[in-house]
Formats: C-alpha cells, sequence, structure tokens
C-alpha cells in the first residue's frame, strides 16, 4: 500500500465529479483542486466509495461465492466456477483500502487540521469501521494500525480476531464523537444523513452488532442490536439520481448491454421467493405457506428478461435508476436481534423479534409501492416451530427450526449485499439451520477473497503462505 498516497488524489479527482450529483447541498470548495479541498469534499469522496464497496463489483462476486448470482459469459463465468486469479482482486482491495477506508481516514484528519471535532470525526471514524469490517470479513488478516502511518510502506497484517476488536474500540470512539453535538459538517457534505448525529449513533450501534455477528459473539451483538437502527427511515442507503455515474449500481451494470448479460440472480434464491410454479425453477424451495405470501418481494426484487432472472431495474424494483441502495438497514437490526437473540437468549425472543420483522414486512417493509394483495407475513407462534408444523416439517429441535427460517430470511432479506457471504460462511458448520447453499462446482464453497497481485507485489508482509480461496478465515474455522 506504499503508493496509497498517491492514488487518494486520482481517487478524489475522478469521484467528486460525480458525487456532485448526489448531493443537495453546495459544497463550498473546488472537489477539482485538490491543494484547497477541504475535509466537506473527502467526505463525500469516502461516501461515494462506501457506496462502490458495498454495492458494486465486491458485493457482485460475493453473491457469485454465496450462490445468489450466477456468471454467465466472461470473467463472471470465470467466477462462477472458482477460476480466479490474484489479479481479478486488485480493484476490490483498493475499493477498501483506498477508495473507501483512506477517504474516510483523510476525512477525518482535514478535519482536525481545520478543527472541526465532535460528529464529522464520528462520522469518518464510523466510515473507516465500515470499510475495514468488511475488508477483514472477505480477506482475513489485513493491515490496521501501520495503515494510516506513511513511515511504513508494507504495513503490518494483524490477525483477523485482532482486527474485529480494534474495529468495536474503532466504533465506541465515534460513538463518543457523535454524542458530543458539535462539529457538524457543512450541509450537503453528508450524502447519508446530512449531519444527523441520532441517525450516525445508530448506524455505528447496528455496525457494532453485524461485526459481533460476525465473530459468533451473539451475546454482544443482541445488546448492541438493541442501540441499533430501529426505523426504516433511520436507514443507511446509498442515494442515486438520473445521472449514468450517479444510477443505482445494479442498473448501472445489468441495463448496459456490454456487462448485464455477464451475470444473472440464481435459480436458486428466485426459487425461494417466486410463488408461480410456472416461474419458479425448484417450487419446492418457495419460502410461503399459510401465513407467508412473498410474490411482492419477488417482484420487488426480480425480473426475467432474455438473459435469465436479473434484479429488477423498474422504477419500484431494487436495481430502478434512481432507487436507494442499501448499506445498515432496519430490516438488518431486526433480523439480527432475531438470530441473535434466538442463540444467545431463547427460543421466546428470536421468535418476537422474527415476528416483528414480519409485522415490518406485513406494512411493506422496504419494498417499493408493492401490491397489498401479494403481502402476508402474519405472526408465527411456537407451534408453528414444533415438528412437523409448517415451519418444522423434517422434525428438528424447535430452535433450530426457527433459526432456519431466520437464517433464511436474512439470506433473501440482505440479497445484493456483502452480508449473504458472510452468513454463508459462518454458518457453515451448522448443516441443519444454515442455507443449502451448494458448490456451482466440486464440492467447497469459496471461504474468502484471495489477497491481490497488487498488495503482494509491493507488500513483503503479506501474508505467507498465501491463503487459498477455499481456506476459511479466522474466524470461520
Amino acid at each position: 500500500m506504499n503508493n496509497a498516497f498517491r492514488i487518494i488524489i486520482i481517487v478524489l479527482l475522478s469521484i467528486c465529479i460525480s458525487c456532485e450529483e448526489l448531493v443537495d447541498g453546495e459544497i463550498n470548495v473546488n472537489p477539482n483542486n485538490p491543494t484547497s479541498t477541504g475535509y466537506q469534499s473527502i467526505l463525500v469522496t469516502a461516501q461515494v466509495g462506501q457506496m462502490i464497496l458495498q454495492n458494486g463489483e465486491s458485493a457482485r462476486r460475493a453473491g457469485i461465492f454465496a450462490g445468489t448470482h450466477s456468471g454467465i459469459d466472461r470473467q463472471h463465468q470465470g467466477y462462477t466456477t472458482y477460476t480466479v486469479t490474484t489479479t481479478d482482486f486488485d480493484d476490490l482491495w483498493d475499493d477498501v483500502f483506498i477508495n473507501s477506508y483512506r477517504n474516510a481516514r483523510f476525512t477525518e484528519d482535514a478535519a482536525l487540521e481545520e478543527g472541526i471535532t465532535g460528529i464529522t470525526i464520528g462520522i469518518a471514524q464510523v466510515l473507516q469501521a465500515l470499510s475495514l469490517g468488511t475488508g477483514t470479513s472477505l480477506y482475513g488478516d489485513i493491515p490496521f494500525d501501520e495503515l494510516v502511518d506513511p513511515a511504513f510502506d508494507n504495513p503490518m497484517f494483524e490477525s483477523q480476531t485482532v482486527v474485529y476488536s480494534k474495529i468495536q474500540s474503532l466504533l465506541d470512539e465515534a460513538i463518543v464523537n457523535l454524542s458530543l453535538g458539535t462539529g457538524r459538517p457543512v450541509e450537503g457534505a453528508d450524502v447519508f444523513f446530512n449531519g444527523d448525529e441520532a441517525s450516525w449513533i445508530a448506524v455505528a450501534h447496528t455496525l457494532k452488532a453485524r461485526f459481533y455477528m460476525h465473530v459468533k459473539d451473539y451475546a454482544s451483538a443482541y445488546t448492541s442490536a438493541q442501540n441499533g437502527i430501529l426505523s426504516v427511515e433511520a436507514s443507511m442507503y446509498a442515494p442515486h439520481g438520473d445521472a449514468l455515474t450517479a444510477a443505482n449500481l445494479n442498473w448501472q451494470f445489468f441495463a448496459n448491454g456490454t456487462r448485464g448479460p455477464d451475470l444473472v440472480v440464481s435459480d436458486f434464491i428466485v426459487s425461494m421467493v417466486a410463488p408461480d410454479a410456472t416461474v419458479n425453477p425448484a417450487i419446492a424451495n418457495y419460502r410461503g405457506n399459510a401465513k407467508t405470501n412473498e410474490a411482492a418481494r419477488y417482484n420487488f426484487l426480480f425480473e426475467i428478461n432474455s438473459n435469465g432472472f436479473q434484479p429488477n431495474l423498474s422504477a419500484s424494483g431494487l436495481g430502478g435508476q434512481t432507487v436507494s441502495e442499501p448499506i445498515v438497514t432496519y430490516q438488518e437490526n431486526l433480523l439480527i436481534l432475531a438470530e441473535a437473540g434466538s442463540r444467545s437468549v431463547d427460543f421466546a425472543t428470536g421468535l418476537g423479534h422474527l415476528n416483528d420483522f414480519r409485522a415490518f414486512m406485513a406494512s411493506g417493509g422496504y419494498l417499493i409501492d408493492p401490491v397489498a394483495a401479494d403481502i402476508q407475513y402474519d405472526a408465527y407462534e411456537s407451534a408453528d416451530f414444533d415438528a412437523g408444523a409448517m415451519e418444522n416439517l423434517d422434525g428438528i429441535a424447535a430452535n433450530d427450526a426457527l433459526l432456519r427460517e431466520i437464517l433464511e430470511e436474512r439470506y433473501v432479506t440482505l440479497f445484493g449485499q456483502i452480508e449473504v457471504f458472510s452468513d454463508v460462511r459462518r454458518t457453515r458448520s451448522e448443516p441443519v439451520v444454515r442455507v443449502q447453499v451448494m458448490p456451482n462446482t466440486g464440492t467447497d464453497l469459496p471461504q474468502r477473497f484471495i489477497y491481490p497481485q497488487s498488495e503482494i507485489d509491493r507488500n513483503g508482509n503479506v501474508p505467507s503462505p498465501l491463503p487459498g480461496l477455499f481456506d476459511a478465515t479466522l474466524v470461520n474455522q
């Protein structure tokens, strides 16, 4: 990463031009002149970098490895057969450490130089934690302490478990700074919440819960989620606009005739929510029952074109041109409460939170303009999970049946996000409850992104021997 400080200027120049279409407020600096760029312009680039990391190619690649997407042409066809090389991850590594993390850290440094503290610093720290939490989840051991010191051309890699612990501390520090109530960024510089500290504090707590889930500390995840995002309006979504460079990233990929044919949505995830047997590739997988109708969600998520199943690119679909994309959401927080509550408290706690989620979906949830007749998410009763009942036809333990339902719900709800890949790996040793994703080839599912050639070439501290695609990261061993 010794070229990071030079690359950041290039990133700043290239991203800022399209960033301005994402913000409503006027940023009172020249974003194309890095010598005079203030913290507010760097904050915008950090947030756009985060959108690219969370909703761009890393998410699509993770979806292929987690069974939600399938490549049918060019590089993506190779990724689907797990044929990857180290150079395939060069740009994805930069999305973590340059486009999102470094810009967020530079935001913090620039704000401090201008005498800005409090909320702005807290926002930058939440963005740093999100970048590095995503990075360690995908790659395992990564640099942390030496990342921001230019004295270290070859930053040391730290253990994944140590990195997760330091991320928790960073989020704690961010919450303290956000709670000061001072140092709000200028109007329009924060494209997610326009400087609203309460929203950022909620996001920080949900991220703490997310990363506790990664390390299987379910009790801590449950505690953190109780302070997390408590309404859909407080969710962190990436805003998008009409211009091509500001459009929804699913729309940019799948609506582009040169890229859309490369990738489709997998038959497996479609089969979980498509109620029509003439459309559903494997109707036995359908999650609907006497209390559940998934028609509205299927219509929101997917459409069929000449390539096969793809994200719905209409104005009321997941991939609509101006549709905002999820990053950290109320629905994720509800499902963390459900799973972590079931695992660390008891069955009744988990069921109660699952029913909170179902009540949310019954009201339309995160869908856009759903048809009311296509929505049904009645509350489950404990008896529904008894052996032989509608949610436990194969007669497993009731709490396992509940966990299986929650994990399936997470798999569908978090479609298009990196967290699906995190869940598939986290639960790989739980065959009774895990979502039954099958490898596209061979007998093993991918367990990580591999270290990129760009880092191997310039940093002698890259772990050796290099772990392979099927080597589990430390927290998933």
